[in-house]
């Protein structure tokens, strides 16, 4: 499965790469997929699968009045669209951590607790907290 790496600067590389490299090999009950290129900076995991991205850019429709939802210490931010559409893929970006990562769920994968939850220590154990969910 092909996974675009966003161009980033060598430190955010590194940091992203320590942090896929401490992903779970199950993910939400999910088991882990070959992503291509092989030095990319995410992951996956199922079939539809769950896609991790890390070092992504500010999402459209974020600002500094969107929701934040915090799982374990981590704030992610979904848009709005798809929190009402009950069936909807979710592409969820964490807030307050540097550098953002980005994680798709296909909408029968549906909700997202158990993998926010076990993406928590990762995202606190290797990405910098700027500032706190509110």
């Amino acid at each position: 499965m092909s996974i675009g790496s966003p161009d980033v600067p060598d430190a955010v590389r590194t940091v992203c790469r320590d942090l896929v490299d401490a992903l779970p090999d199950e993910l939400a009950g999910q088991e882990p997929r070959e992503v291509e290129p092989a030095d990319a900076l995410g992951a996956a995991w199922g079939d539809p699968a769950i896609e991790l991205r890390c070092g992504v850019g500010t999402p459209e429709g974020l600002t500094k009045f969107s929701e934040c939802q915090e799982i374990n210490g981590v704030g992610w931010y979904v848009p709005e669209e798809q929190v009402a559409d009950g069936s909807a893929d979710l592409t969820l970006t964490t807030i307050g951590f540097e550098p953002a990562v980005e994680l798709r769920i296909p909408g029968e994968l549906r909700p997202p607790n158990d993998a926010l939850v076990q993406l928590a220590a990762p995202v606190k154990n290797y990405l910098e907290q700027v500032e706190h969910c509110v």
